[in-house]
């Protein structure tokens, strides 16, 4: 193992629990897996916050999203910090103003060389979210996509220059789990075929669809069950309270299938997320977003192995062709039928499919992740060094 007083100092601007977000949950999980490898200095945090939280080490400084002398001020404090790499993490919606512009204040004023992980990129963006990732783009060292389908975009739409762009499979945490018979018993869900959907919920994740499509599919296999996991995403909260779950919870109700559709309305732990995951038959995403680069949801059940069934958002294209999963129809409830009928109908197939999609999934893991990671961030250092552009 290297010592850590030779090696860079790297920092991280993201969201970071205790907020509820999946940027946060994702940056968390990166910072403790490099911190783990210990080949860097522990890595620090740049908190991006919306509101006031208790946050504990690593956040060194925290980023008010909405204040925008704050973006100019934090640029500062990183120039005084002997930081020698900061990594940012984008989404348009955690940063402030339009499309999450007062980011460019601080990557104008920043010294230090950038990384950009890309959580979103859309075909088709409006001129400012265009002009942002654009600015990223000029202004890093280095754009890390977690899904080549994003490559061409980044070079075509955005104009990044090749040879900045490395693509890294977004990150599984590793546990040991009991089997899923086991874990059945122990949720008290034996006999049951047992369909997942976990995450924020918000009504672009076509929630209804799914619940649709099991009232059809229960009407046959009366063993079905579907999990529908999380709490409602804290924005959505924020402006529409619970209306969206609200219509879910009437939809079962009108449909009749309180036996067969059960909501978990809370923030899951990873350690929750995992074992429902490994306790089920079936992870189904609905979305309705064709465009979505990219699910933290998706990567999970993949990494666990899962049979899925995903509407053909971009991201569930990517992974999985190949036989690792079926795709339905956008908005179709009878495709999505058709397709959880097709996977409990052929245990074959879908022993054949869980083979496949852990094939993948076993690259996934958090450990192999934040090696990637860490050799990219060692290499820039050491170039920055070389041209005296770090402290």
């Amino acid at each position: 193992m290297v010592a850590r007083n030779r090696i860079g100092k790297v920092a991280f601007l993201s969201t970071y629990p205790p907020r509820e977000c999946g940027l946060a949950t994702f940056t968390q999980d990166l910072v403790s897996e490099i911190d783990r490898a210990g080949l860097l200095h522990r890595p620090q945090v740049i908190a991006v916050s919306d509101t006031r939280y208790n946050y504990d080490e690593p956040v060194v400084m925290e980023l008010q999203q909405h204040e925008r002398n704050n973006y100019r001020d934090i640029a500062r404090e990183i120039n005084r910090s002997g930081l020698e790499l900061l990594v940012i993490q984008h989404e348009y919606g955690i940063f402030g103003g339009e499309c999450g512009e007062y980011l460019l204040d601080l990557i104008d004023a920043v010294q230090v060389p950038l990384i950009t992980t890309v959580h979103t990129v859309l075909p088709n963006p409006l001129p400012k979210q265009r002009e942002i990732l654009k600015t990223l783009g000029a202004r890093s060292q280095k754009i890390v996509t977690m899904a080549r389908n994003t490559v061409d975009l980044l070079k075509k739409v955005y104009e990044i220059q090749p040879d900045k762009i490395e693509v890294i499979h977004h990150g599984v945490p590793f546990r040991v789990m009991e089997s899923r018979e086991k874990l059945k018993e122990k949720y008290g869900m034996q006999g049951r075929q047992v369909i997942s959907t976990f995450g924020l919920i918000s009504p672009g994740k076509g929630l209804e669809y799914g619940i649709e499509a099991v009232a059809r599919v229960a009407r046959e296999h009366k063993d079905v069950l579907y999990l529908i996991l999380g709490q409602t995403h804290p924005c959505v909260k924020r402006e529409y309270g619970e209306a969206y779950r609200e219509r879910l919870l009437d939809l079962v109700e009108r449909l009749g299938v309180r036996d067969h559709v059960q909501f978990v309305n809370k923030y899951l732990t990873k350690e929750e997320i995992i074992q429902y995951l490994q306790l089920s038959d079936i992870y189904m995403t609905p979305y309705l977003g064709k465009d979505q680069a990219v699910s933290g949801t998706l990567a999970y059940a993949v990494g666990y192995g899962r049979v899925i069934i995903a509407t053909p958002y971009s991201y569930a294209r990517e992974m999985l062709a190949d036989g690792r999963g079926l795709l339905a129809e956008f908005a179709d409830a009878d495709s999505l039928a058709k397709c959880i009928k097709f996977v409990l109908e052929n245990p074959d197939k879908k022993k054949e499919m869980e083979q496949k999609t852990l094939s993948i999934g076993k690259t996934m893991m958090w450990g192999n992740i934040a090696n990637q990671y860490t050799r990219l961030f060692l290499n820039i250092i050491e170039k920055s060094r070389k041209a005296g552009v770090a402290v």
